[in-house]
């Protein structure tokens, strides 16, 4: 018996069929929507070096906010403190082929590749906040030895050129981290008043950070003058350690970034000073240059945002 089937439904089968396979090779710019003015709108793709740092935290919050401004969408990776994971996702990036991607490298060195490889399939790369040693096609951030310079340049004013510090590093090998021992060994070799007792990694770590204070504590206590931390989180860290063992109005204490924390210890007397860094104006310009070199429009190669140091007297100019 031979079953004759209504045209209508070799109509709808055929339909189906060609929708299953055209779903199928699809990649992400076919799903790309339309913005708000007619054109397509721009997908960024977003690689931050750690979203458990509240600076960190801080840009992301700034390269949203911008984004919804400026109508395009953002796809947000955390790293977390992970180069490997960094290029894993450009890796897919690449494969989504978005318009730019906004890369906050962890490391130097180790997340060139990420940069190598988006440049070599053509897609344009902004590095926020600090550098790689492959090039981008463009970077937005601030000069890291100039943190350095002004924290130290305030040590040795409030020690009047003479006294023994503690430096407390960044996560060694990372851009910041290289970059603010180079710019407090600039006025260190100045200053042959000042010697440096000891300088170890807390790899950004406000817990870590208390811990090794301790152990400088029990190692050097009455010779210690001052200390100097790459940033604020391990600036929070040495104050607790030094508050505990009753030594903090001994010492004077400097960090980097003015968090949120870090400003309110600042007003309260118990951090001496930090250095501004702005992370809003770093992540809103990251979009707006993404946005830019997407369009093809004119760009500038290098933003440098500066540092502004941070005390007592000037506190309330920087409270969020």
């Amino acid at each position: 018996m031979i079953i004759r089937l209504p045209k209508l439904f070799f109509g709808v089968f055929f339909l189906l069929s060609a929708l299953i396979f055209s779903g199928c090779s699809r990649d992400a710019a076919s799903d790309k929507k339309m913005a708000t003015d007619g054109t397509r709108q721009l997908i960024i793709g977003v690689s931050l070096m750690n979203l458990s740092s509240e600076f960190i935290v801080l840009i992301n919050k700034a390269m949203l906010a911008r984004a919804k401004d400026l109508d395009v969408k953002m796809i947000v990776n955390d790293a977390q403190r992970s180069a490997d994971k960094q290029i894993q996702q450009v890796e897919t990036f690449i494969g989504q082929k978005v318009d730019a991607i906004i890369l906050n490298p962890c490391e130097v060195e180790a997340s060139s590749p990420a940069v190598d490889k988006a440049i070599a399939a053509g897609i344009p790369v902004i590095n926020v906040n600090s550098v790689t040693k492959s090039s981008p096609t463009a970077f937005v951030g601030s000069s890291d030895e100039e943190s350095g310079k002004i924290a130290m340049e305030y040590i040795v004013k409030r020690l009047s050129g003479n006294g023994n510090i503690l430096i407390m590093q960044g996560y060694m090998g990372q851009a910041a981290q290289i970059k603010r021992d180079q710019g407090a060994d600039d006025i260190l070799a100045k200053n042959s008043g000042i010697k440096v007792l000891a300088r170890q990694t807390a790899e950004w770590d406000r817990a870590k950070a208390m811990s090794l204070m301790e152990n400088w504590i029990q190692t050097f206590r009455e010779r210690i003058s001052a200390v100097y931390t790459h940033n604020d989180e391990m600036a929070m860290g040495a104050v607790i350690a030094l508050e505990n063992a009753k030594l903090k109005d001994k010492i004077v204490v400097v960090g980097v970034d003015a968090i949120a924390d870090a400003l309110q210890a600042v007003k309260a007397g118990r951090l001496d000073a930090t250095v501004f860094q702005d992370a809003a104006g770093q992540g809103r310009t990251a979009v707006e240059l993404a946005v830019k070199v997407a369009k093809k429009e004119p760009f500038e190669k290098e933003t440098f945002i500066p540092f502004q140091l941070v005390t007592k007297e000037n506190v309330d100019t920087f409270t969020r």
